[in-house]
């Protein structure tokens, strides 16, 4: 089995360095772009069967890479970003940076001293979710010659990575940068078990601008 994970395309509240979490944002105009560079640089790879998010910005992402092919397209809730509770909207960065966005940006400095606030979800309850799901795909007999897209988000994402390499800490979730938009990691599965084969592939000649919390 093969697995083509992708993050989605950019967002209006990416490019405004908001806050998003469950908040269900659609992609723009420029991130359907790279989708679409995206699917155009997939074009050739067997796909035949996808999982997605059912948050709007991945699954319009799967739709556009899979568009023109007849392959079914799952949502799947274990798949969605990690919540943020009452910090989803909040500027973290940049020239309108609010009040309260240090103790957000925990979330990619320190990690290990961030705390959820009311509502929102651990980031071991985000490895528990997709675990299980990473857990099911690698069990299924039936999946086992398939090629499959899974369109996700940036943290789901590296939940997922992370678990592949065995290094499901707190402390050191951002081992890697935060995926990039569109980005795809291929990851095989033999015998029950995923290992990484090429991470971060980009299709697009874009340089898309990386998340900084500053």
């Amino acid at each position: 089995m093969m697995l083509y994970i992708v993050r989605h395309g950019e967002t209006d509240w990416n490019r405004e360095k908001r806050v998003q979490g469950r908040t269900d944002i659609p992609l723009n105009s420029y991130g359907r772009h790279l989708a679409e560079e995206t699917a155009e640089g997939m074009k050739d790879l067997r796909i035949d069967i996808a999982y997605t998010s059912p948050l709007k910005r991945a699954k319009e992402t799967a739709e556009i890479i899979l568009r023109g092919r007849d392959i079914l397209l799952l949502d799947d809730e274990r798949l969605q970003e990690i919540g943020f509770g009452i910090y989803e909207g909040m500027y973290s960065g940049g020239d309108h940076r609010e009040n309260g966005s240090d103790a957000f940006n925990l979330f990619f400095t320190d990690t290990a001293s961030y705390i959820p606030p009311e509502g929102a979800e651990s980031v071991k309850e985000l490895y528990d979710r997709t675990g299980d799901f990473l857990d099911e795909i690698c069990s299924r007999r039936d999946l086992a010659e398939k090629n499959v897209l899974v369109s996700t988000h940036g943290a789901a994402m590296t939940a997922l990575l992370n678990r592949i390499r065995g290094k499901i800490t707190v402390s050191g979730f951002w081992q890697d940068e935060v995926p990039p938009n569109c980005s795809v990691t291929m990851v095989e599965i033999r015998a029950g078990k995923a290992s990484i084969v090429k991470e971060g592939v980009i299709y697009y000649r874009e340089k898309v601008r990386k998340w900084k919390t500053v």
